[in-house]
C-alpha cells in the first residue's frame, strides 16, 4: 500500500544520535510511521559483549561489527556518518561536524558511554580502555607484542598483565586472558607462556556484586582455578607503565593494564545543551528529557532510575527496552497522547568465565558451569546482528573449542 503525500507530511521527523543497540532498535520500531534519520561516527555497529573475545584473539574483528546501511536496508531510515556539535534547540536542529544541519520534530539520544576513570592517576596514559574495535584490537597486539618480547628470555623474566574491574567484562577479560595463555600461547612457546601473571584487580569485597554471594565465590574460585591471580578489596591509587600503584597496600607488577573498572555517559551528551545528571542525560520516567518534550535519552547515556530509585545499569536489555519503548511514546504524543512511564524488566545477568565455565542468575533462578555456559553462547549468538557475523564467530568457536587453539593472534594495530 502506497503511502500518500498527505500522510508523508505529517509524519514526525525523528533525529537519532547513535547507532548502538538503542538507537537502531527505535530506528527500526520507528521506520514505518516517521521519516527516520541515524548518525553514528562509524558507519557501523560494535557488539560490544564480545569485544573482549576480539581482544583475547578468540574472535577476528569484524565478526563484532556490522554495517549501519546494512541493518537498516530495506526499512526506509536514512543514515549519516558523523558526530553532532551543537543543537539548535529554537529551530529543532542538530548540526554534524560533517557541517550538515538535520531537522527533527523529536530528537533521540543514543550516544552511549565512554571509558571512566574515576579520576586516578595514569588511566588515560598507561591503560588500555575497553569501548571500540580499535581499543580491543591494541589490546591484543600489546598482548601479544609483549609475548614475543618475553620468548627472547630464557631466564625468569615474568610479563604482568592485569585487568582492573570486577563486573562482567572485567572477569569474562581475564579468564579469556588465562584461556589464552593456557591454551595457544602455551603451544606456541611453553616457557614464555610459563611466565605470565594475570591478575584481577577488584575495589569491592567480591567480584560480580550483582550476582548472589554464592555465584560471586563461585566465579572467583573458577577464575582461581585457570591461574587468575583474584584481588579484592584492593583499590587502585595510580597507573604507572609498568605498574599498579595500590591504596595502602604493595606495588603489583603490570605490563599491560587494561582498565574495565566502569563507563559514564559519553561525553559528546555535553555538546547538546541539556540537563545533566552527573554525565547522563537527565531525564524523566518516559525517557522525555526534563524541559524538552521534543528530546529522548535512551541507553548507557540515559539517566533513567529504576524502582529503587538508581540509575538503570549501562547493559545491552536495557538500551534495547528503550529504544522500543521511546519509538511507541513518540508515536503517542505525535497523537496528541500523554507519554508513559518507563519500567525496566530485569531479564537477569550472565557473564562467562571460560570453557565451560559461566554463571547465569535470573531473579531467583541461578545456574552455572556447562548449562550457564550454552546459555551465554546462543544468547550472545542471538544477539549479534548480520548472518555473516553469526556464521564467522560459530566457525571461531568451533576452532577454537575442538582445538585449543585461536587463530586471530595478529599483530595489527597501526604501531
Amino acid at each position: 500500500m502506497s503511502t500518500s503525500t498527505s500522510d508523508r507530511a505529517t509524519r514526525p521527523k525523528v533525529v537519532i544520535l547513535g547507532a548502538g543497540f538503542g538507537g537502531l532498535t527505535a530506528a527500526k520500531a520507528l521506520a514505518g510511521s516517521a521519516d527516520v534519520t541515524v548518525v553514528d561516527r562509524h558507519n557501523f555497529q560494535t557488539f560490544l559483549p564480545l569485544l573482549y573475545q576480539v581482544a583475547t584473539a578468540g574472535l577476528a574483528a569484524d565478526h563484532v561489527a556490522h554495517p549501519v546501511r546494512g541493518a537498516l536496508r530495506k526499512s526506509g531510515v536514512k543514515f549519516r556518518m558523523g558526530s553532532p556539535i551543537s543543537v539548535d534547540h529554537k529551530n529543532k536542529s542538530v548540526k554534524l561536524d560533517s557541517s550538515e544541519v538535520l531537522e527533527f520534530d523529536h530528537l533521540i539520544v543514543a550516544l552511549g558511554s565512554a571509558t571512566a576513570d574515576f579520576g586516578v592517576l595514569g588511566v588515560e596514559e598507561n591503560a588500555l580502555g575497553m569501548k571500540s574495535v580499535h581499543e580491543a584490537i591494541a589490546i591484543r597486539a600489546e598482548v601479544m607484542r609483549r609475548f614475543e618480547d618475553l620468548c627472547r628470555f630464557e631466564d625468569q623474566t615474568r610479563l604482568s598483565l592485569s585487568v582492573v574491574g570486577g563486573g562482567p567484562t572485567g572477569v569474562e577479560m581475564a579468564g579469556a586472558l588465562a584461556e589464552l595463555k593456557r591454551g595457544p600461547l602455551k603451544n606456541d612457546e611453553a616457557n614464555a607462556a610459563e611466565h605470565i601473571d594475570i591478575y584481577l584487580i577488584e575495589a569491592g569485597p567480591r567480584i560480580l556484586p550483582m550476582f548472589s554471594e554464592k555465584l560471586s565465590a563461585r566465579a572467583k574460585r573458577d577464575l582461581e582455578s585457570l591461574g587468575v591471580k583474584v584481588l579484592l578489596n584492593t583499590a587502585v591509587q595510580e597507573v604507572k607503565p609498568r605498574q599498579i600503584l595500590i591504596k595502602g597496600g604493595e606495588a603489583i607488577p603490570s605490563e599491560v593494564t587494561i582498565w574495565a573498572a566502569g563507563v559514564k555517559g559519553e561525553p559528546t551528551g555535553g555538546l547538546l545543551n541539556l540537563p545533566l545528571a552527573g554525565t547522563r542525560i537527565d531525564v524523566e520516567q518516559s525517557l522525555r528529557v526534563s524541559h524538552y518534550p521534543y528530546v529522548w535519552a535512551i541507553g548507557d547515556i540515559s539517566g533513567a532510575k529504576g524502582a529503587d530509585g538508581r540509575f538503570l545499569p549501562m547493559v545491552a536489555p536495557v538500551a534495547l527496552q528503550q529504544g522500543k519503548w521511546v519509538a511507541a511514546q513518540i508515536m503517542r504524543v505525535v497523537k496528541g497522547l500523554e507519554p508513559k512511564d518507563f519500567k525496566y524488566r530485569d531479564k537477569g545477568s550472565m557473564a562467562t568465565i571460560g570453557r565451560h565455565k559461566a554463571v547465569v542468575e535470573v531473579k531467583n533462578f541461578r545456574m552455572a558451569g556447562i548449562p550457564a555456559w550454552y546459555a551465554w553462547l546462543w544468547l550472545h549468538l542471538f544477539y549479534l546482528l548480520g548472518g555473516r557475523n553469526k556464521i564467522g564467530t560459530i566457525a571461531d568457536w568451533t576452532w577454537n573449542y575442538l582445538t585449543f587453539d585461536r587463530g586471530n593472534r595478529h599483530i595489527m594495530d597501526s604501531q
